[in-house]
């Protein structure tokens, strides 16, 4: 019988090393069968990897990502990159996407250690995504499936971009920045109010500010700055993009012009109706986690031609 969404996920704290760097992982694995795989969530420029996937908020059924796919049969981890969370803080650098593309070298070489995980199904959200994306292009032999969401490529058509290069010296400038309450608002705010409830807002700024009130630059420079940063010819893994549909982060066709060149004809583009920014914590957060599952069970093609 499968588990209902109230049955409890048992949780594991972990810690691993890139060098000198501690690194902190979490995982929940599968309470039920059959088993469907390993899922490594990675998460965005301003929170760690909990409070993005493991959102606990009363009421709302199934509000953790890392629960949810756990009861459908699938080992879930995230972690939290250097400069993050739990994640050790004390280097004097930016934490760039290319460093947490090292981060995640380094977490799955860990997943594979303890769990004999060869390979993981890839879930990374903002510039979460830009850091999994790299690490595919990197390591394809890692990642049986890689799923993109709030991507972006060249950062052409996109307003919050065009917002944030405004403060680029002041970005530049430092190693870490500010957050606070009205900051995670914004992040709801900015594209199209109302995708989110009030409660679950509130919930996610609760989670986010108890274990950090500052976050480093380096993404938010490099997406200034370097894009693009990934190359789409080079990404030879089955992939899955998710595009919010009032999503600022990145334009359409930027997008379409990335799929488009992506080599593996086992790939899916995803328009998700009702969403902004930050997708799990939307009013609609049962539809992106259908996508992300029909993508994560799709059966190898028999026939490739």
């Amino acid at each position: 019988m499968q588990p209902s969404s109230e049955t409890p996920v048992p949780a594991q704290e972990h810690w691993t090393h890139k060098g000198e760097v501690r690194l902190y992982l979490y995982e929940k694995a599968a309470v039920s069968e059959p088993h469907r795989g390993t899922i490594l969530f990675v998460h965005g420029s301003s929170m760690g990897a909990r409070p993005s996937f493991d959102l606990q908020v009363p009421g709302r059924p199934s509000s953790s990502a890392m629960d949810h796919f756990a009861r459908l049969g699938f080992d879930t981890w995230c972690v939290d990159m250097e400069g993050y969370a739990h994640s050790d803080q004390k280097r004097p650098i930016n934490c760039d996407i290319a460093n947490g593309a090292d981060d995640l070298a380094a977490a799955t070489d860990y997943i594979r250690r303890m769990r004999g995980t060869d390979k993981v199904m890839l879930y990374g959200i903002s510039s979460g995504a830009l850091r999994a994306a790299l690490f595919a292009q990197r390591h394809p032999e890692r990642v049986a499936r890689l799923a993109l969401d709030a991507f972006v490529w060249t950062g052409d058509g996109s307003p919050t971009l065009e917002h944030r290069r405004k403060r680029l010296p002041e970005f530049v400038a430092v190693n870490r920045r500010p957050i606070d309450r009205d900051f995670v608002r914004s992040i709801f705010s900015r594209d199209h109010p109302g995708c989110a409830e009030e409660h679950v807002i509130e919930a996610f700024a609760d989670a986010i500010l108890a274990v950090e009130s500052s976050v480093p630059t380096g993404t938010y420079v490099d997406m200034c700055t370097k894009l693009p940063i990934c190359d789409p010819e080079k990404i030879t893994v089955p992939t899955l993009i998710m595009r919010g549909q009032y999503d600022g982060i990145a334009g359409v066709d930027d997008l379409l012009e990335f799929f488009r060149r992506l080599p593996n004809p086992d790939k899916q583009f995803a328009v998700m109706a009702g969403i902004s920014h930050a997708s799990f914590q939307q009013k609609n957060y049962l539809a992106v986690y259908h996508i992300l599952h029909g993508f994560f069970t799709l059966p190898e093609p028999v026939f490739r031609g």
